[in-house]
């Protein structure tokens, strides 16, 4: 890096999910309403699309990570969406219940989703603050 170059963030790449299996990932994935990007089983690897943007959650299959059961230690992403409470509904239907129901915040509504190696999604919405959110 030269002298007239300074560092900076420009945003996200992808964000990394470890997973057991990579088939049991996707298709969890996928019944949560997520799009595979691209699959490549011989990396171990596949893209799942968030929204229009480029970068995406990246599950990497991993032989060390075992199923958990939730609670436990993790960190979260959490993820817009235009109604928390409507997915918290489709989610079940498709059965994924949320971790702790849906809960208010201070946007709008929220819920936390586990799969199974741990790996923690939270979906919150701006029903309460629409001029933050990206539909505004």
């Amino acid at each position: 890096m030269s002298d007239d170059q300074s560092y900076e963030l420009l945003g996200f790449d992808n964000v990394l999910l470890p997973v057991g299996d990579l088939a049991e990932a996707i298709g969890f994935y996928e019944r949560a309403g997520f799009t595979v990007g691209f699959r490549f089983d011989e990396a171990g690897i596949a893209l799942l699309k968030v929204g229009g943007e480029t970068p995406g959650l990246l599950l990497r299959a991993e032989e060390a990570v075992a199923h958990r059961t939730p609670p436990w230690p993790s960190p979260r992403i959490w993820l817009e969406v235009p109604d928390a409470r409507v997915a918290a509904r489709e989610l079940a239907a498709a059965g994924i219940e949320p971790l702790d129901g849906v809960f208010p915040g201070a946007t709008g509504w929220t819920l936390e989703i586990a799969d199974p190696w741990g790996n923690i999604l939270g979906l919150t919405d701006y029903t309460k603050r629409p001029a933050l959110g990206r539909r505004a």
